[in-house]
């Protein structure tokens, strides 16, 4: 292989066929996407060195002001440890929230040459409706993530380290976890974005990146024939 053909490999925009994976975690006050409030979000953004290796790059973190009607769910707020209510958490809106995390994100598909954002986030589907929601109320039409693919880290590392649970995936990759932070979405969108580069570069160590090389029909037709 050349190494042009090496170092082209090795970009962020091919590891992941156009893709700019963004992690993102969400706090919130239900299950509810469309009814129940966004309390809090986070977005770690990924790099990719020369050789190859993905790393974390930047992270937004806000504590996000209950839409106007939001529910507020007394047993949602008792896991997550929100207070909606205290003035000391600098809360913003979801159009100030979402509208900086997609500037950053923007900027990073440009930077990388990539196509689209692909959020990866640890029970994905939970994180992105929440978001998608956010953004509709919001306005916000500039939306760069993909409306529905995302990369599931709690699938990855049930493949990978046999364990779907935040904290024991990440102490079976060898990180250390925690629990008091959990439920943070700075906390575990840093932890989640470690273990997605973690998950990546190891399949990468297992020779499973970048894929060999098919042989040529020229190669084939010039191999000599099986007795």
């Amino acid at each position: 292989m050349l190494m042009s053909e090496t170092n082209s490999l090795n970009a962020l925009n091919q590891r992941f066929r156009g893709f700019y994976p963004v992690v993102i975690d969400v706090e919130t006050a239900g299950f509810n996407a469309q009814t129940d409030a966004l309390l809090e979000i986070a977005a770690t953004t990924l790099k990719m060195d020369e050789d190859g290796w993905l790393h974390r790059d930047q992270t937004l973190h806000f504590h996000v002001e209950p839409f106007e009607g939001a529910l507020l769910h007394p047993e949602a707020l008792a896991f997550t440890g929100i207070d909606p209510s205290n003035p000391l958490r600098g809360a913003i809106s979801e159009y100030e929230a979402l509208h900086a995390i997609f500037k950053m994100v923007r900027k990073g598909i440009k930077d990388h040459h990539c196509n689209r954002a692909i959020m990866v986030a640890h029970n994905a589907t939970f994180d992105l409706n929440f978001m998608m929601a956010a953004a509709g109320r919001a306005g916000l039409k500039r939306n760069p993530f993909h409306p529905f693919a995302t990369f599931d880290t709690a699938a990855l590392s049930g493949l990978v380290l046999g364990q779907t649970v935040l904290a024991k995936a990440c102490k079976a990759a060898g990180m250390d976890f925690d629990s008091t932070q959990a439920h943070s979405a700075l906390y575990d969108t840093e932890q989640t974005a470690t273990l997605f580069c973690e998950l990546v570069n190891r399949w990468k160590r297992l020779g499973g990146w970048p894929l060999p090389m098919a042989a040529s029909d020229d190669d084939a037709e010039a191999a000599p024939e099986q007795a």
